[in-house]
């Protein structure tokens, strides 16, 4: 018969004898997922780098970024049923067209409309993960991302921790359009990146180009950690290039030199890159100055090495983003160079970097931490030189 009185304790004997035997097998279950864990991440990594080296570079074809990212996401959902792509009109194929034609190509179950309701989106990816599927969830803005803060750091992020490793939101990825754009004013212009860099268990990664964007996004919806994936939305027409055929994956956690140096290393991500290099280009046209430009391409974890390889190389290091200056990611960088490289300095780091202000609308060129910049700050570095 029910009854709303609370039942009889069980005996402390009887306590003693069970609880034995279930910490043996939590004990045991928590020892296979960590196995499982392990094993993925070894797999992972071993078809990562045999893909970089072979998977696909025999052949090309010309994409921008957001057709390089759209062929990313065909390639990941026919190649998982367990894939996912959701959003606010990304079944029409998203404001910016990344998921153009997929819903046709996979069917309402795979590729389909959420509610306006940021929160929503990534708690509905965070469950799905959590049984097994690889969500890949698109918050329209990154600007608009701060609904799902809590979802984001509180539970993707932390789901394997506070679990012992029983459950986990590791398929979780999310994508998202960042950075200036000409004319988007301080709700479409934003770079949030450095706020997700401080909550443990999330990886955080920024393609600078269509080639990069590819790769890096199959990584990510294949990685075994949650992902948040910011895309440079003023590079997703204007960035041209030649990108690999196929499924081909770029470690994430590593770094590229893409411009060796001798005077000066500097730092960057995502669009910013292309800043980089046109600064770059006046430093050596103008005053000799031999500048090592390093994409980190993945904020957290950073490629720490990297860099200070770079730094002890050259004794300089400026460090630029679109992000504010103050507790902007590159204060994190600074700091760690400053405590690892301090002897190898030979003039004060400098951060270039947008202005700690809400982005402005018509003063946007004043804000921008453009070539101009950038270019004062390594001929300053230079001259300042101990």
């Amino acid at each position: 018969s029910f009854s709303l009185s609370r039942p009889e304790p069980r005996s402390s004997s009887r306590r003693r004898k069970r609880l034995p035997m279930q910490r043996r097998a939590l004990a045991v279950l928590r020892a296979r997922r960590i196995t499982r864990h392990v094993r993925t991440c070894s797999e992972m990594r071993k078809k990562t780098e045999a893909d970089v080296l072979t998977g696909g570079q025999a052949e090309t074809r010309s994409m921008n970024l957001f057709t390089a990212i759209n062929d990313a996401l065909d390639i990941a959902l026919g190649k998982d049923d367990e894939v996912y792509a959701f959003g606010e009109d990304v079944k029409f194929g998203g404001v910016f067209r990344c998921c153009i034609g997929l819903n046709e190509k996979y069917g309402d179950n795979r590729v389909f409309n959420t509610p306006l309701c940021e929160q929503g989106i990534i708690g509905f990816a965070i469950g799905a993960a959590a049984v097994g599927a690889k969500p890949v969830a698109e918050i329209q803005f990154a600007d608009y991302i701060h609904p799902a803060f809590d979802q984001i750091v509180n539970e993707a992020a932390k789901y394997r921790y506070r679990s012992g490793n029983e459950f986990d939101a590791g398929g979780v990825t999310i994508r998202t359009p960042y950075g200036a754009v000409g004319h988007g004013g301080h709700y479409h212009s934003q770079s949030p990146e450095a706020f997700f860099t401080h909550a443990a268990g999330l990886k955080v990664v920024v393609p600078r180009s269509p080639s990069q964007a590819k790769g890096l996004l199959l990584s990510s919806i294949f990685e075994p950690d949650p992902v948040l994936f910011m895309e440079p939305k003023w590079l997703y027409r204007t960035s041209v290039e030649e990108v690999p055929v196929g499924d081909y994956r770029i470690p994430l956690g590593e770094a590229e030199v893409i411009r060796e140096g001798s005077d000066v290393t500097i730092v960057g991500w995502g669009a910013q890159l292309q800043i980089l290099a046109k600064a770059a280009d006046m430093a050596m046209e103008k005053d000799g100055i031999s500048c090592e430009i390093i994409d980190l391409r993945t904020l957290t974890p950073w490629d720490e090495d990297a860099v200070c390889r770079s730094v002890e190389k050259t004794g300089r290091l400026v460090i630029s983003h679109e992000a504010p200056q103050h507790g902007g990611f590159g204060a994190e960088i600074s700091s760690t160079v400053q405590e690892k490289c301090f002897y190898h300095l030979q003039a004060p780091i400098q951060r270039i970097c947008g202005l700690d202000t809400p982005f402005p609308l018509i003063f946007e060129k004043l804000y921008m931490p453009d070539h101009l910049k950038n270019y004062e700050a390594i001929v300053s570095s230079v001259n300042e030189s101990c």
